[in-house]
């Protein structure tokens, strides 16, 4: 299937020019009940990755 996705937004330039927006961000975490890190990861617009930063807990 990501084939296919691929393929999709390279015929496209409007979607490939959206899809340039897009970044995953990866933020670790504390665990509270065992001290570990653990990761939360998401897919977001870039100008909203500030935001999120801040606010992720």
């Amino acid at each position: 299937m990501a084939k296919a996705a691929k393929t999709a937004i390279k015929k496209d330039p409007k979607l490939a020019a959206e899809a340039k927006n897009y970044t995953k961000v990866i933020k670790a975490v504390r665990s509270p009940k065992t001290g570990s890190y653990t990761f939360k990861e998401t897919i977001m617009h870039k100008d909203k990755v500030k935001d999120y930063l801040a606010n992720v807990k």
